[in-house]
């Protein structure tokens, strides 16, 4: 089997949910080849993976840099339709962007079938089964996989040699300018600045407290979600928005004087409408059929996404998109330069109502939390630190390079606070955060403090 794993080099280090997709293609096969694209300087690094037995293609040109999501997926969709493959396998997303959307819009471009969430891939001779948090299904080949984070790169044979890079340029794959690059993408950043999202004032109580607390939130909050800052109407208006699906609809309302409720049905009807009407603006939920759908969207019109919006803004013709960049760190405020402009937003997400969630502080701390989380009717959840450790699956980690919660009460154990956490959390109505240290960031971000250990 010939399978093409996608990566990206970020900061001289492999995407981790590329490198799950790399692990898992040496388990499946040995003809294995790394597609990458990325200046020339990230050679070496893409060079030292050779070493794990895999042939790989650096494409590098001067002309694509700055390319966005749909750009980068134009590129890399021209150097894949020169290669053979049965299999590709693409990271989930990167850790620097986080849109999720490129292993999408190469399936559409080359057209694959895709899967999305592999939590692992067995292959047959024509076929493969994923494993998602879903179930499992089944593809014929040629197919498309992204990958989530569970497979664990391994280490080079200390007799192992690194292999030759091929570098691709421009000349090699003939990209038009009006489709890679800067000039290319359809989408700008117009500004970044630190992010304050998700900060709270935290009222620190006693852990005598804690039980008395969490019945008297069962009984105060309503389930409406917090991710959005303000949701009062925009000052400057939109003639008419899409809506896909109800979840997003008022989130268009606050921004368009018209906004048309499309149902999620088939992304080839939406397609063909949306060819038909020609609309200035669709907007998408940010759940996993959100992010799928409006990326094969993106693909198949050319059009700029904007991936996991948390604000949305208008001067009455444009539509401005704020999301989280960097891991949370900072927000980067975008613009959709083609039409029709696009964003996937970030509604309520569905979850359960309270989550416990463990982090490295609690790793000697398992069966009590597992018992607390039990007493009190919760869901189990974990940092990504616990997971690292191997005490908790990746199916439960929250984060980041995890998946995004919403719940009535979320309550931190041992979670020391880092930005590619609480950007994940930040949808809960209430967060209680339980850690003996003092400073942790955590508490910034938390309604309620327990200064002690659990």
């Amino acid at each position: 089997m010939k399978i093409l794993v996608c990566v990206k080099i970020i900061q001289g280090e492999i995407n981790p949910f590329d490198a799950s997709a790399l692990e898992c293609a040496l388990t499946l096969s040995e003809d294995v080849t790394i597609l990458s694209m990325g200046a020339e300087h990230t050679k070496e690094t893409v060079s030292a993976l050779t070493r794990l037995g895999a042939k790989a293609i650096l494409i590098t040109d001067k002309l694509y840099a700055g390319s966005d999501t749909l750009a980068t997926a134009n590129v890399l969709a021209a150097a894949i339709k020169k290669l053979p493959f049965d299999l590709i396998l693409c990271g989930r997303q990167s850790i620097d962007g986080s849109t999720a959307q490129v292993g999408v819009m190469l399936s559409q471009m080359i057209g694959c079938s895709l899967l999305t969430g592999a939590l692992s891939v067995t292959a047959e001779k024509d076929a493969v089964t994923v494993r998602t948090r879903e179930g499992q299904v089944r593809s014929a080949l040629p197919a498309l996989i992204t990958m989530e984070k569970e497979y664990r790169l391994r280490f080079p044979s200390i007799f192992s040699r690194t292999q030759e890079v091929i570098l691709w340029d421009n000349t090699v794959l003939g990209c038009s300018p009006d489709h890679c690059g800067l000039r290319g993408s359809a989408t700008r950043v117009l500004q970044t600045f630190e992010s304050e999202r998700g900060k709270r004032n935290c009222q620190f109580v006693s852990m005598d407290n804690l039980f008395p607390l969490i019945e008297q939130l069962k009984k105060e909050m309503k389930r409406t979600g917090r991710v959005w800052e303000e949701k009062e109407q925009s000052s400057q208006r939109l003639p008419c928005v899409w809506a896909v699906g109800e979840d997003v609809f008022p989130y268009a309302k606050a921004i368009a004087d018209q906004v048309v409720r499309i149902p999620k049905e088939p992304v080839e009807k939406i397609l063909q409408r949306a060819a038909a009407e020609k609309p200035e603006v669709i907007l998408w939920n940010s759940d996993a059929w959100g992010r799928i759908n409006a990326s094969i969207a993106a693909a198949a019109l050319q059009t700029g996404l904007c991936a996991d919006c948390t604000q949305l803004e208008t001067d009455g013709r444009k539509l401005y998109i704020y999301r989280p960049a960097l891991g949370g760190r900072v927000t980067a405020k975008i613009e959709c330069l083609t039409r029709p402009q696009m964003a996937t937003v970030r509604t309520k997400s569905d979850s359960a109502d309270i989550i416990v969630a463990g982090g490295r502080g609690a790793a000697s701390e398992i069966d009590k939390l597992q018992d607390f989380a039990k007493k009190i009717g919760a869901q189990l959840a974990a940092s990504r630190g616990l997971v690292d450790m191997d005490q908790m699956p990746y199916s439960a980690q929250i984060g980041l390079t995890g998946k995004t919660v919403s719940p009535k009460i979320y309550i931190a154990v041992g979670i020391s606070g880092a930005v590619q956490h609480v950007c994940a959390i930040e949808g809960a109505q209430s967060i209680i955060a339980v850690n003996p240290d003092p400073n942790a960031p955590i508490f910034d971000y938390a309604d309620y403090g327990i200064i002690e250990k659990f």
